[in-house]
């Protein structure tokens, strides 16, 4: 039974450690991006300051 504690430890570190990447990069995804933002479309050119 203790080699299954120990193999268990590492295994819930590892889910700890994948969901805290994957949180961030989530919040990374969503976060406005800063300064300006150009975009050439059908209806012009259209500059925005963020």
């Amino acid at each position: 039974m203790p080699g299954n504690r120990n193999i268990l430890f590492p295994i819930i570190g590892a889910l700890v450690v994948a969901v805290g990447v994957l949180g961030y990069n989530l919040y990374q995804t969503k976060k406005q991006p800063e300064g300006l933002q150009i975009n050439v479309g059908p209806d012009g050119l259209k500059i925005q300051s963020k």
